[in-house]
């Protein structure tokens, strides 16, 4: 029987954050669709653990129109009251309520920039910051100064812990651990 490979502690062994683990965290992502996907996913994250959110991730691609941007930024008061009655995503008021103005904000940065992606990417010259610690900081200066853009521009749920977690998952912070088979 093949040994395990050696992984971050935080991944455990379930085989959905395994799979997280070793196929998406930390693999620098360009596309705006998964990033607007990842930045909401973040958000329905503040205060539970990351699995949960994860479980649900196929439902929320289905409640959230497989995260297209331009729909979601549609979406009203009766939308949020539908999916407040949906089991698969995370039922909290605020944070759906928050998804539309921030794919509204989402849509502006691509407009002034071209992209998310670009504008998200240009805060580290295009190449993802590694660094290797025995343990997760739970923000840096990077994320408290992306943070502070995004709510200045209107964002919700995007506090310098959510956007820290938030720029791991992408690759722009390339934070395996030691001896993690990624490092």
């Amino acid at each position: 029987m093949a040994k395990p490979k050696p992984r971050c502690f935080w991944c455990g062994d379930d085989p959905l954050y395994v799979a997280y683990h070793d196929e998406e965290w930390g693999v620098p992502v360009h596309d705006d669709r998964l990033l607007f996907e990842q930045l909401i996913l973040e958000g329905a994250q503040a205060g539970l653990s990351w699995i949960t959110v994860l479980k649900k991730r196929e439902h929320y691609r289905k409640a959230f129109a497989n995260f297209d941007v331009r729909k979601v930024a549609r979406f009203d008061a009766k939308k949020v009251d539908t999916l407040m009655d949906n089991p698969g995503v995370v039922r909290h008021r605020g944070k759906l309520e928050s998804v539309a103005p921030n794919a509204r904000v989402f849509l502006a940065i691509q407009d002034e920039y071209g992209s998310f992606s670009k504008w998200l990417w240009a805060h580290v010259d295009d190449k993802p910051i590694v660094r290797r610690s025995r343990s997760h900081q739970p923000t840096s200066p990077l994320a408290e100064k992306i943070s502070k853009d995004l709510k200045k521009r209107g964002m919700k749920f995007v506090g310098p812990t959510i956007i820290q977690a938030f720029l791991q998952a992408v690759g722009v912070l390339d934070e395996h651990l030691p001896g993690c088979w990624k490092a």
